[in-house]
């Protein structure tokens, strides 16, 4: 699987600690968001919800972890775009829950609000809890028929009340826009998993525009 780690401007001092509470879960990490370096561009929870999107929806990413400064300003900006399953977890049994219940593809997580004393130990015990359910078997067990069903028409509405990710990426506004693309390495990392086809066009279209 690859997860790609997608951190915003309030919250990236946290990066380092999203990174290491998941690199002992045997998959591909990829880091794109900002990482704390010196003189970084800056990317609002606007810009990691789209920058998110661009990867799950491209195939770069299987799952995509983020979040802000409560979850709250994330998990809003990254459900605007289709094909986007994301679950603000704020404890191990939201984590359980979520994996186990909804087999979402993003994870919000609050990385200010109480982050404090060992808040690196609960955002471990957060991804630990998250990956050792198995995603969309149900909870409890005799509703999981049920659970499935409303899975699936909820992937089923996405598709229906979303515009397209090509149409998106040509049609929002350059604030959203243009500096989640013109953040090093996220161009790159979206053409690598879409390999062409239409976001990769588009990509290359709102670029050359700007």
């Amino acid at each position: 699987m690859n997860i790609a780690v997608v951190t915003e401007v309030s919250t990236k001092d946290k990066n380092h600690a999203v990174i290491a509470a998941l690199r002992d879960t045997g998959h591909n990490i990829i880091n794109a968001g900002m990482t704390g370096a010196e003189g970084e561009r800056e990317l609002s929870y606007i810009h990691s919800g789209f920058i998110s999107a661009m990867l799950l929806n491209s195939g770069a990413a299987d799952l995509v972890v983020g979040g802000c400064g409560t979850g709250q300003g994330y998990i809003n900006s990254v459900m605007q775009y289709p094909g986007v399953f994301c679950g603000l977890l704020c404890s191990p049994l939201d984590a359980w829950l979520f994996r186990q219940i909804n087999g979402g593809n993003c994870i919000s997580l609050a990385l200010n609000k109480g982050f404090g004393w060992a808040g690196d130990v609960q955002l471990r015990f957060i991804l630990e809890q998250f990956f050792s359910a198995e995603p969309g078997t149900g909870y409890p067990p005799h509703r999981k028929e049920p659970q499935k069903a409303a899975r699936d028409l909820l992937f089923a509405m996405s598709a229906q009340t979303h515009r397209t990710m090509h149409e998106l990426i040509l049609s929002l506004p350059d604030e959203c826009v243009l500096p989640a693309l013109r953040f090093p390495g996220v161009v790159d990392i979206v053409r690598q998993g879409a390999k062409g086809g239409d976001i990769a066009a588009a990509i290359d279209q709102r670029l050359s525009k700007a």
